[in-house]
């Protein structure tokens, strides 16, 4: 399945599709799965998102195996023949490799039906990237029909070696929400600050203070981060402005903790503004939760990682990872499991995720083929 996976992973990476705009995408994982032999697929599912539903030969539960779709806005800096062909647009997180991983697996697994034990439903989501295509998808009715009774789902990583599988019980990768601020003061001249009310510096004050949420207000052995992303206010060196925006990422691993954080976040801009004369306005915006996996089935995860990689290479526990998946809403309904591939050789995997040139050792495309063909076949329990 080696050139067949490369081939995908390569076509997937060379055509990518911002989020809720995989319809290219979508087509072309439609057409493979009915050339292979499907007759039970879904399409529109949260938009653009597939699912393609296979009964085995054995009796079993309903397994959902899960790829992500969709690209991010970013121009790509590698100088490889499979590189995008759509400015301004790249695959530079994995998710050409989930899909074709998952793709190659269920073109596969519908020969060998007689090894499957239940059913699988193999479920390609749009809109990973902060657009909560999985919630889409629960909403278009993607745990029914047949209901699903576990789900799994992997990600390649450029933080491990290929070879290696990550396991953690629990959270597993953080929750993600957003706040957008926007501070009103009064304008003015820029030697006359006494006349004016200035809105750069109290977000300055602000930003500043809204490190101690982390630091000074949260236990530290609670994982949280407050990052400010984006300030913008004035047009020129000697005008102060009227007003300053801002807009910061909250993430989290304790529900409870992740509720309080927009009050403290709120009394700190409240207090800064009191102080230096200003109003505000506060918006806060719940994305994802937690993705917490579920103990009894990542031991079906770890059972088939020792069978493809080696007890040597299982990585558990893998330390936290403080990015978001919207797997997490799968995972809040039924028992599943989300697992790391390593993705990093010696030339490619090396750099981060969302950046310009990131790109994968493509031996993680068999890993994470083999995980998903025995999670398909492996009976409950």
């Amino acid at each position: 399945m080696t050139s067949e996976l490369v081939a995908y992973r390569r076509h997937f990476h060379a055509h990518p599709e911002l989020s809720l705009l995989e319809f290219a995408t979508a087509k072309f994982i439609e057409r493979e799965l009915r050339e292979a032999g499907f007759e039970q697929i879904r399409t529109g599912i949260g938009k653009t998102g597939i699912l393609a539903t296979l009964q085995g030969a054995k009796p079993g539960p309903v397994t959902l195996l899960r790829a992500d779709m969709d690209a991010l806005p970013i121009e790509e800096r590698n100088d490889e023949p499979y590189r995008s062909l759509t400015p301004g647009v790249m695959h530079a997180c994995g998710h050409d490799g989930h899909m074709a991983i998952l793709l190659a697996a269920a073109r596969a697994l519908r020969q060998r039906t007689d090894e499957i034990s239940g059913t699988i439903v193999f479920c390609f989501q749009p809109g990973e990237e902060g657009h909560s295509g999985n919630k889409l998808m629960i909403e278009d009715g993607a745990l029914e029909n047949p209901h699903v009774d576990r789900a799994f789902a992997l990600h390649l990583y450029s933080g491990l070696d290929v070879g290696k599988i990550g396991v953690r019980d629990g959270p597993f990768f953080a929750s993600s929400d957003r706040f957008d601020i926007e501070l009103a003061g009064k304008g003015g001249h820029g030697a006359l600050p006494q006349s004016a009310v200035d809105p750069i510096v109290a977000a300055a004050q602000f930003v500043t203070m809204l490190q101690t949420v982390a630091s000074r207000e949260i236990a530290a052995n609670q994982p949280v981060v407050v990052t400010v992303g984006a300030l913008h206010s004035g047009t020129t060196f000697n005008v102060i402005p009227e007003l300053a925006t801002l807009q910061g990422s909250v993430r989290a691993f304790d529900e409870t903790i992740r509720a309080e954080l927009p009050v403290r976040i709120e009394r700190l801009l409240a207090g800064v503004c009191e102080a230096m004369r200003l109003t505000y306005r506060f918006d806060y915006h719940w994305i994802y939760p937690p993705t917490v996996n579920d103990p009894a089935t990542n031991d079906v995860v770890r059972a088939v990682a020792r069978e493809v990689v080696g007890e040597q290479n299982l990585v558990d526990p893998h330390e936290i990872v403080m990015w978001s998946e919207d797997m997490s809403f799968m995972q809040e309904l039924r028992p599943g499991a989300y697992f790391l591939v390593g993705a990093r050789g010696p030339r490619k995997g090396i750099e981060p995720q969302h950046s310009a040139r990131f790109d994968i050792d493509e031996r993680a495309l068999e890993v994470g083929f083999r995980m998903m063909m025995s999670l398909a076949t492996r009976p409950a329990g």
